[in-house]
């Protein structure tokens, strides 16, 4: 009996394993160099199902972890030449994400690829391919221009710097003005953000090639937000940056480029923490704004908006992994008191880059409509 029993456990374990082996996705071996890596560099990689795979040459070290933000490590294996290598455990999701290396206890970055401000810190960067990656794909069409841009300060007793971006034709036609967006990034990032992680001009240049929109600048500067230690939301003064965006930033950008100069023509956007200060800005500002968008930055309520005629718009957009059920209702709560409100949802992402590229492809077109 006990070893027909024995006989029998044997199988019911070998029939498990086999089973958990099927269960398991067998990773397609069709990796290529990431389209962020250092010129002539092979690694990192990625494949057709999202995977990662990365090679790190350590020949001292111990241990070689990838960090990739909140989706836990990966822990490499030292091979017979002494090279670094391991795949992600699982598939990641579309678009941008940046990680780090942890090496015998120090974080360094990845030689092989291109770095990004990002958790306040230059961080490495992985672009996973997007289904819909087309409409902040470098394309053949009309190209507008980022510019760098050194205003003064006089509150913060320095010269600050913005990034601009000004759109196909910009100059040709002196007497031509444009709208602005003024575009804040999140906590840790700064004002290179949506034009390097965030692919904002090219966005932009794509819209307007296949005319879904009529042409505007966008500004982008540094929201004086890293300075709060993540999680420190409550000690943050929203009132030096309020200065400088206000008293500072826009009366330069008007009497430097050519602006419509007013209230209707000015909107305002941010990601994350940037969404904050939008929040915050435009309530306390409504004569500057008329456009507002929290991109995973919280929502408005009805009873925050004093004088509804000064809103012409208000857009609040998340990933379908973060709490779209809230920027839904908020959204349906404002068009009930006839704020003209619109709420999107980034399906199968989380709080990052993606959400925040497809909500600007979506905010674009609603901006500055007559």
């Amino acid at each position: 009996m006990k070893s027909q029993f024995f006989v029998v456990l044997m199988a019911v374990l070998l029939a498990g394993g086999v089973c958990s082996a099927q269960s398991q996705t067998i990773v397609i071996e069709d990796f290529k160099p990431s389209t962020l890596n250092q010129p002539g560099k092979e690694y990192p990689m990625v494949n057709s199902q999202g995977y990662a795979r990365f090679r790190i040459e350590a020949p001292l070290a111990q241990s070689v972890i990838v960090g990739l933000g909140g989706r836990g490590g990966t822990q490499l294996t030292k091979g017979p030449d002494s090279v670094w290598v391991g795949t992600t455990a699982g598939p990641l999701d579309e678009g941008f994400h940046y990680y780090h290396l942890t090496i015998d206890g120090g974080v360094f970055n990845d030689p092989g690829t291109l770095n990004f401000y990002g958790s306040t810190r230059w961080e490495s960067g992985i672009e996973i391919p997007a289904h819909d990656q087309d409409f902040y794909a470098l394309r053949d069409v009309p190209h507008g221009f980022v510019q760098q841009i050194l205003f003064p300060s006089p509150s913060t007793n320095t010269s600050r710097r913005a990034f601009v971006y000004t759109p196909p034709g910009y100059g040709k036609d002196g007497n031509k003005r444009y709208p602005v967006l003024y575009l804040q990034h999140g906590w840790g990032e700064d004002e290179t953000a949506w034009s390097n992680q965030g692919r904002a001009n090219l966005i932009m240049d794509n819209l307007i090639a296949d005319g879904k929109i009529e042409p505007f600048i966008i500004v982008m500067t540094y929201g004086m937000t890293n300075e709060i230690r993540f999680g420190g939301l409550r000690n943050f003064d929203i009132k030096p940056f309020q200065t400088v965006l206000v008293d500072e930033l826009i009366p330069y950008i008007d009497s430097h480029f050519n602006t419509l100069a007013d209230q209707p023509h000015r909107a305002m956007a941010g990601l994350s923490m940037g969404g904050m200060e939008t929040k915050t800005i435009t309530l306390n500002k409504p004569e500057v704004f008329s456009h507002y968008a929290l991109l995973s930055g919280g929502t408005y309520a009805p009873a925050d908006i004093k004088d509804m005629s000064k809103v012409k718009l208000i857009f609040l957009s998340c990933g379908s992994k973060e709490r779209p059920e809230g920027v839904k209702n908020a959204a349906v709560a404002l068009k009930e008191v006839g704020i003209n409100a619109v709420s999107y949802v980034s399906e199968g992402t989380a709080h990052e880059f993606l959400t925040w590229r497809r909500s600007l492809y979506e905010l674009a077109p609603l901006l500055f409509k007559d």
